[in-house]
């Protein structure tokens, strides 16, 4: 059963060359247009079943609020049609309509209604969001003498003051401090387990990837990627460099990884290993132990300088560790084409058991979105074993020690 369908979905937005050719529009109906059309969106499809959570990503301009504010039935789409099924509750811009001179009570009376709650159900709900709000006596207080992270808690538990079966969030929780951030996704993951379908737009790839079961990626109004999160992530990685997406290609590998690789080549990566003390290539190491992670790169064109570096991802594609040569002040420069250039990481890898992929970058500056040379997610699998270490839980092994003291009720009284 499919609780979300959008097909065809498409907004354009009329663009007038001047506030005079508006008003000859409105004049002279059967004139020449004065106007050209603007496609916010175009040819987006998509479904999603009861219980998945698709996240939205996309650069500023993407269309990633008009696609959510369609579906949310706060705007008409141009072309298409969207079928959904059961209730819907969105959260899509800070403070939702609140009201600045009535207070946060009456607020959220007013928006309660508004999501279809009966007088009754926000009499009972009210303690309730006013417990989750955490705001105090500002709850009483007019909603102008609020911060803007006291209206999104107060916006954040109207919303999800009952559990809907389609919870549509945008940038909203980005604002406010990380406690409410915490308590919020841990309320979102509840709704989730309890079958609640989630439709998520966060420029917070890290909580896209521990969340969502798909991503779709929207790039100038259209969908250029959806499906795996850690794929969508990677090329959108990529295309915030890039901005081409011509620039940017997606390779499966024999172990079924999908590799993505961006650039200009004036530089590329050739090959990359994990060598042990002895210097033999690894593709399994044990946690703790002293490793090299090797990178031989290929000149193509001079190169003025470049700035070598890696990243460590885990399964979910969240980035457990990355350096490169200019953060380790290594400075490297001056390279013709046909050098080879060999950089050698020496690290002890202290990581919990698991599977890790390694991320390579090549650029003129410290971020690939400069001059990127090459970028490439998924250019090596390696796994780490655990079976001399502490069985720890998580995905660093920080090595700690215990030390017990033990005070009797003598003492204390002494």
């Amino acid at each position: 059963m499919t609780i979300l369908r959008v097909h065809n979905l498409g907004k354009a937005y009329k663009q007038y060359f001047s506030h005079w050719a508006r008003l000859a529009e409105w004049c002279l109906p059967s004139s020449r247009p004065r106007y050209h059309i603007h496609w916010a969106l175009q040819n987006v499809n998509f479904e999603i079943d009861p219980g998945q959570a698709m996240g939205i990503v996309g650069m500023n301009g993407a269309g990633k609020s008009t696609l959510l504010k369609i579906i949310a039935g706060t705007t008409q789409p141009t072309t298409g049609s969207i079928e959904m099924k059961g209730r819907v509750a969105a959260l899509l811009e800070l403070g939702m309509g609140f009201h600045p001179d009535f207070t946060g009570r009456q607020n959220v009376t007013m928006a309660a209604q508004l999501f279809g709650f009966s007088v009754h159900e926000i009499q009972d709900l009210l303690p309730e969001i006013e417990a989750f709000a955490e705001i105090g006596d500002y709850i009483d207080q007019p909603v102008r003498t609020y911060s803007s992270g006291m209206q999104m808690r107060l916006a954040f538990s109207v919303a999800t003051a009952k559990r809907p079966d389609l919870l549509i969030v945008d940038e909203a929780l980005a604002v406010g401090d990380s406690y409410f951030q915490q308590k919020s996704f841990s309320r979102i993951r509840k709704f989730r387990e309890e079958g609640t379908t989630l439709l998520l737009v966060s420029h917070d790839v890290g909580a896209i990837l521990s969340i969502c079961d798909r991503v779709a990626l929207l790039h100038a109004g259209t969908m250029v990627k959806e499906g795996d999160p850690e794929e969508a992530i990677d090329f959108y990685r990529a295309l915030l460099a890039e901005q081409d997406i011509g620039l940017i290609r997606q390779e499966r590998q024999a172990h079924g990884k999908v590799q993505t690789i961006s650039g200009r080549g004036e530089m590329i990566v050739s090959d990359i290993r994990l060598l042990d003390s002895n210097g033999l290539p690894i593709e399994a190491v044990e946690a703790g132990t002293r490793v090299t992670l090797e990178i031989r790169s290929r000149v193509n064109r001079p190169v003025p300088e470049v700035v070598a570096g890696f990243m460590i991802k885990d399964r979910l594609g969240q980035i457990m560790y990355g350096i490169n040569s200019d953060r380790l002040r290594q400075p490297i420069e001056h390279l013709a084409a046909g050098d080879e250039l060999v950089c050698r990481f020496q690290f002890a890898m202290n990581l919990g058991k698991g599977n890790y992929s390694v991320a390579t970058a090549l650029s003129r500056r410290d971020s690939h979105v400069t001059d990127n040379y090459e970028w490439r997610d998924g250019g090596f699998i390696f796994s780490v074993l655990n079976t001399k270490k502490p069985d720890f839980v998580g995905t660093v092994s920080l090595d700690a020690a215990l030390e017990v003291q033990r005070i009797s009720e003598n003492q204390v009284n002494l």
